[in-house]
């Protein structure tokens, strides 16, 4: 289909969730002919070059992002939108200038709002249609629609029916143009791993932006020494030497196989309502004790969501009781399964290129 073309998948560096999701993209990129550069940072770089160490890397430097402490984002976020502003004018400069010596023929970026040129096929992957912020929520909708705007597609990786994964932050009123629904997508979706191996009573994958990350990691290494085991905490820093706490194998990453081998046989899965999570989540069919990030708009309405949909069990941070859920964990159900969108926004893609490239 893409006859060898040359495609930038660059994921955006707040936390490993959004280059966890490109796993599955670059593989299908693989399986019809395209060539993937990845072009990423720090952690999600590590994540991406461990799963595809054949494919060619370039380092876009990210953005550090931090979180308060407390329970509201507002100011802390406040603070930090101009230099957000100033990352996807770096973010414009860096492909204009390296577009052609890497012989680019498109490029995908995921959440990386900048990385858009009009010489290439152009695509954004965001679930966020309509984000929820703690202030001034029409002005950020009025933003992320600008920022949509520059890329020849959108990709939302969720089910066109409403209300998907996503709910309200993918579905609504005056939908972009160039916005196409993809179904989710989870690097878990075609692994059939069977529990051979060691099993674990509970896997926790902790994932995100500091300080919370790490609030959270503490929190439940506290709560997992108090509990018979074993278990299996990952603390989503790539390269961290793997620790034994008590009945808690500690390790900072895993390959996709063996994370999924853990995740399908523990008694119950612990993580954030992270995107990412819920939709691979949905790939295993599997439900899970989920905690969302205290003051994040985003994962507090998706902590609500599922709550409600009754496949996840969904505790504050503050109150959070691991002993209490693996009482009586979330059952299993019918993973979800849907890879036709995706093959037909694949399609479409190849095509613009084939058009960009007769046009020159």
């Amino acid at each position: 289909m893409f006859r060898g073309a040359r495609i930038l998948v660059a994921p955006l560096d707040w936390g490993l969730g959004h280059a966890a999701r490109c796993v599955p993209l670059v593989h299908a990129l693989l399986e019809h002919g395209a060539t993937p550069v990845i072009g990423a940072d720090k952690g999600p770089l590590a994540l991406l070059g461990a799963e595809f160490p054949q494919l060619e890397q370039v380092r876009i430097a990210g953005m550090e992002v931090r979180y308060g402490r407390g329970r509201s984002m507002a100011w802390m976020l406040a603070r930090q939108f101009p230099a957000m502003l100033r990352q996807v004018r770096a973010e414009r400069r860096w492909l204009e200038q390296h577009r052609q010596a890497l012989k680019l023929d498109a490029v995908i970026s995921d959440q990386r709002s900048g990385l858009h040129s009009a010489a290439l096929p152009s695509v954004l992957i965001t679930h966020q249609l309509f984000p929820f912020t703690p202030v001034a929520q029409g002005m950020a909708r009025g933003i992320n629609r600008w920022h949509i705007a520059p890329f020849n597609r959108c990709w939302v990786p969720d089910h066109a029916e409403a209300p998907g994964l996503a709910g309200k932050l993918s579905h609504g009123d005056a939908v972009p143009g160039n916005v196409r629904y993809i179904g989710p997508l989870s690097r878990f979706e075609s692994a059939t791993t069977p529990c051979t191996g060691k099993t674990w009573r509970v896997v926790a994958v902790i994932s995100g932006p500091e300080p919370q990350r790490s609030a959270l990691e503490q929190l439940v290494l506290h709560q997992l020494q108090a509990i018979e085991g074993p278990h299996l905490l990952v603390s989503g820093r790539p390269g961290l030497k793997e620790d034994q706490v008590g009945p808690v194998n500690v390790v900072g990453h895993m390959a996709t196989p063996d994370l999924h081998a853990a995740l399908s046989c523990a008694e119950l899965i612990v993580g954030r309502t992270g995107y990412s999570t819920l939709m691979d989540l949905a790939a295993m069919g599997r439900g899970a004790l989920l905690v969302p990030t205290p003051g994040q708009p985003e994962q507090e309405y998706l902590g609500r969501l599922h709550a409600a949909g009754g496949r996840h069990i969904v505790q504050d941070q503050r109150q959070l009781h691991i002993a209490e859920v693996l009482r009586d964990p979330p059952p299993r159900h019918t993973p979800c399964k849907n890879l036709g969108a995706r093959s037909l926004a694949l399609h479409d893609l190849a095509e613009l290129i084939t058009t960009r490239r007769t046009s020159n």
